[in-house]
């Protein structure tokens, strides 16, 4: 499953003259974009010294509180463009575009590092001679701004079975496709789109590729259909589940590994010990992999039966009510799936942490247990043991999973936490509209 296509680089002496401002962004433990515009005159000193930040952004929430940084005096961490990232952005001329590393200020702490733990998890699978490749699958919503409807926000398509339809129809601004055409135009692997299931849901296809780029696409993608769908009036949302009458939007993950370019998961017409000892591995961590998976309160309200997305830790073939489906392609195609994602995963986050998982059962050759055969949902405790159904108890799951969470680093793990236990607190003690609907008339 080798992807033969890398980013689009552009070395910074050598930037397209008509360009005027660089965009250096990095991750955030949430995955969301942070960094600065640099004046196409500067860039040069900024490619070879970085930029500065408080690294207390790393554990910020989505509220704007500082949860983790204050104890170490709100240190800097610095962000060093890779240059092999730098491509334009075809919806704002003149800007290009680069993903940035993260990294302390001289001795001091290392800042969580999405990007850089993912580079770990790489590394090892390097060490047993393998190349991790990666399949990114992002569903997302499409939103007007409508005063008079629920939360402000009503449906940009609002029609049912427009699943798989394209078209001014199924996409009367033409968004979606052009984001697709931009972004293949740079090289970054989106080779389809259509309207999904759900109303005003829509998928874009990526590659296949190396796992630090398939992330970065999966990065980049997020971050494109959030800033042209915001030139357009309109709001894009990856979160889990928008709307109570709609189902979710999934994160999926299509994994495989390359040795001496061939796909070490494929035997013949078969598949290898190393898929069934990568799947077992991924099993093995399935409750702590749910934090990384699905990182918010909203993201379990998507994970109920016959939603296409498990309930249980779980295998089977091309089986789509399980935890991981294995595809029924051979050969170089030869793949494993991790369905439980969620839309609002960090992109290195979920990948790395999967690889790392996969890792122990690869390093420890873990026994596979049984596939599951038809419906999942159907089948109680035989189809598995249950998966932590709020992103409290994926926490507890985490906290308990030593190997997970030093594979992923204190620094990340530790603070990643702290982030959503806050977050779990301020949701508990919110009065929602739910509430009031509920209990205010009648109690």
């Amino acid at each position: 499953m080798i992807e033969e296509t890398p980013h689009a680089a552009r070395p910074a002496g050598s930037t397209d003259m008509s360009m005027t401002s660089v965009r250096v962004v990095y991750p955030d433990l949430h995955g969301y974009p942070r960094g600065k515009d640099v004046p196409i005159g500067e860039f040069d000193r900024v490619a070879e010294d970085g930029l500065a930040f408080c690294a207390a952004i790393m554990g910020t929430d989505l509220r704007h509180t500082p949860v983790v940084g204050g104890e170490q005096g709100y240190p800097d961490l610095i962000a060093v463009p890779d240059l092999t990232t730098m491509t334009h952005l075809p919806w704002e001329p003149g800007v290009a575009w680069c993903i940035a590393d993260v990294h302390p200020v001289q001795d001091g702490p290392r800042p969580a590092d999405p990007r850089g733990t993912l580079r770990r998890a790489v590394a090892a699978f390097e060490a047993l001679d393998l190349a991790p490749i990666v399949g990114p699958e992002l569903e997302f919503f499409l939103c007007v701004r409508d005063p008079e409807s629920p939360n402000g926000l009503g449906r940009y398509v609002d029609n049912l079975s427009m699943v798989y339809t394209v078209g001014p129809q199924a996409d009367p601004q033409g968004v979606v496709r052009e984001i697709t055409e931009a972004l293949a135009s740079l090289g970054l692997g989106t080779f389809a789109a259509n309207h999904e299931f759900m109303n005003s849901q829509y998928e874009i296809n990526l590659r296949h590729g190396p796992a630090l780029i398939a992330a970065d696409r999966a990065f980049r993608l997020k971050a494109a259909v959030k800033d042209v769908a915001a030139q357009r009036g309109l709001v894009a949302t990856f979160m889990g589940k928008p709307f109570n009458d709609q189902g979710g939007s999934g994160f999926h993950l299509h994994v495989s590994a390359d040795r001496e370019d061939d796909n070490a998961f494929a035997d013949g017409d078969g598949v290898s010990p190393e898929l069934r000892r990568f799947v077992a591995g991924v099993l093995a961590h399935a409750p702590a992999l749910m934090a990384f998976l699905n990182p918010t309160v909203n993201a379990y309200r998507r994970l109920v039966p016959d939603s296409l997305a498990p309930t249980r830790c779980n295998w089977g073939w091309d089986n789509r009510t399980t935890f991981v489906r294995v595809p029924p392609e051979r050969g170089r195609a030869t793949r494993v799936e991790v369905r439980v994602g969620d839309g609002s995963a960090n992109p290195y986050l979920a990948t790395a942490a999967v690889l790392f998982a996969g890792l122990h059962g690869l390093r420890e050759e873990l026994p596979l247990p049984d596939p599951i055969d038809g419906d999942a949902y159907g089948l109680g405790d035989a189809a598995g043991a249950p998966l932590p159904a709020s992103l409290e108890a994926a926490l507890d799951a985490l906290d308990a999973d030593a190997y997970l969470r030093d594979a992923m680093s204190p620094e990340v793990a530790d603070t990643f936490t702290a982030l959503k236990r806050f977050e779990i607190e301020r949701h508990r003690t919110w009065v929602s509209d739910w509430d009031v609907a509920e209990y205010l008339h009648h109690l």
